[in-house]
């Protein structure tokens, strides 16, 4: 059986600089991959380009055993993917909730002359768009936030509430930059919580920089540098691996030797 994301010899550059080159992994549905490494590594190009950003210049890119290459991201959200950004997408004077239907779009198939006309099927559309927002919400531990404008909710909650975003549109690959990037410790804990209730339903990659939550959270490790793998396997193998700690991880190996719990 096809891995919901299979990646091959992926490669880009700019200006003749090479910025990844020969990029391969497998992200299987009910797993959790990282991408690590330095910054400048090559991880979040990496992510455009599987996310329809960036054209490849090389290789290939698969959801399913279909080759999606190079299709634009409206396109790969309606075949099942989803992404969050570094920084903060929300529309700070909208709910919660009206945030979260947006993530809805790709399953919405009203036409602006039914919308204009209220016809049932808007109405329909509409309540059940509103009751898997909320289902999303509920599955991220914001229920009770449906109804707060976003601008007035904490940072934290705001991390949490883009990924209730992606998930409303019940995607099957699920790609996470850096989803705990400016947290303090009890927010990265709840977002940490949340990645391992909902990794059992969708294929989730993630960008991090918290040596701790990805060395608990992940099943499989990928290390990036200089826009070519360093090492991949399992949590302890990157952790062990003489050439990770020589070129990312040696300022954190007191960490990583407790990252283990």
């Amino acid at each position: 059986m096809s891995a919901a994301l299979e990646v091959r010899d992926l490669g880009i550059a700019f200006g003749g600089v090479v910025a990844v080159d020969g990029v391969s992994f497998d992200a299987p549905t009910g797993e959790i991959l990282s991408i690590i490494g330095p910054n400048g590594a090559g991880k979040t190009t990496l992510f455009n380009m599987v996310s329809g950003l960036y054209t490849p210049r090389s290789g290939s890119v698969r959801m399913g055993g279909e080759d999606v290459s190079g299709l634009p991201p409206f396109r790969l959200a309606r075949k099942g993917m989803s992404r969050t950004f570094q920084n903060l997408q929300v529309f700070a004077q909208q709910t919660a909730l009206d945030n979260v239907m947006v993530g809805r779009a790709r399953w919405e198939s009203t036409t602006l002359l039914e919308d204009l006309l209220r016809l049932p099927s808007v109405g329909r559309q509409n309540r059940q768009s509103r009751e898997r927002a909320m289902a999303a919400l509920e599955r991220t531990g914001l229920a009770a936030h449906a109804n707060a404008v976003a601008g007035s909710l904490s940072y934290g909650v705001l991390k949490r509430l883009e990924i209730a975003r992606a998930l409303a549109s019940e995607p099957k690959v699920l790609l996470l930059d850096e989803p705990a990037a400016g947290c303090n410790a009890v927010e990265t804990e709840e977002i940490e919580h949340m990645l391992r209730g909902i990794a059992g339903e969708v294929s989730v990659v993630l960008i991090e920089h918290d040596m701790k939550m990805v060395m608990r959270l992940s099943h499989q490790v990928l290390v990036l540098n200089q826009g070519r793998i360093l090492a991949q396997g399992t949590p302890q193998e990157v952790r062990e691996n003489p050439d990770v700690i020589a070129a990312y991880l040696g300022s954190h190996a007191k960490e990583l030797a407790h990252a283990e719990g």
